[in-house]
């Protein structure tokens, strides 16, 4: 067991990953391939600065007075490729009583993860899109699991943020949003889902690491496309933030 995580970067005063500021770690590694990724830099796992658990309390605790109206926030990657690093880094943020939020694809799901989620506060989920086939296309991997982590998060009621980025061309289509916004309206523990329109801004990260852009020709989501998700997500009832209502 690892008393190590591989970190890409961290933010010391985020405002878009959990409620209130929050300290953000970026962990290295995951295993999604997603043609929209803005953070392509991360896939690998031990490119970056290795730090152990107390290392990284240490740089949360320089701005614990700043954080004290939001918390901690792990993401990457997919922070839970590192379960054993999160439930370490999260146990010494509850002896201290800072609130613990995991951004995750929730591909990856085991014993140690149940843990991990048993001291997490607040789960933000990607479920990218609603079918198989598109998810394929769009990720590299199956859509099944990410389902299957969704259920869990439902049994045993833990607070979660949907998240859906909203790519033209791929993730916009009518009947997709429908299906999608149908089957996350279900789920009791659902508290927000965002729509995040895509943007090219993780373009030249993909140039980084020596690989072609796919989506270089793919125009960001504008207020329009943003307006038809919301519209058909409103029908559902699905609980969006003030400035998507």
């Amino acid at each position: 067991m690892s008393n190590h995580g591989f970190i890409h970067s961290y933010e010391t005063f985020g405002t878009k990953d959990g409620p209130g500021i929050r300290f953000v770690y970026f962990l290295q590694g995951c295993h999604l391939r997603c043609l929209y990724c803005h953070n392509a830099d991360t896939w690998n796992k031990g490119e970056k600065t290795k730090m152990s658990v107390d290392e990284a309390f240490h740089e949360i605790e320089k701005v614990k007075g700043f954080i004290k109206s939001g918390g901690v926030t792990v993401s990457g990657g997919e922070p839970l490729m590192q379960a054993n690093f999160v439930l370490e880094l999260f146990k010494k943020c509850k002896e201290n009583g800072i609130h613990t939020c995991v951004d995750t694809n929730g591909y990856l799901f085991s014993e140690e993860i149940k843990e991990v989620l048993e001291i997490t506060d607040l789960v933000l989920l990607d479920i990218k899109h609603i079918d198989p086939e598109k998810y394929l296309k769009l990720t590299e991997v199956e859509l099944e699991p990410t389902l299957q982590f969704m259920q869990y998060l439902s049994e045993i009621n833990k607070p979660t943020w949907l998240r859906y980025v909203l790519v033209p061309g791929y993730t916009d289509d009518a009947e997709d949003l429908e299906n999608w916004a149908k089957y996350v309206s279900q789920f009791k523990n659902v508290e927000r889902v965002d729509i995040l329109p895509f943007h090219q801004m993780g373009a030249h990260k993909w140039k980084e690491i020596g690989r072609a852009y796919p989506l270089e020709n793919c125009r960001p989501a504008d207020m329009e496309d943003v307006k038809k998700a919301v519209e058909i997500f409103r029908k559902y009832d699905l609980p969006l933030p003030d400035n998507q209502k």
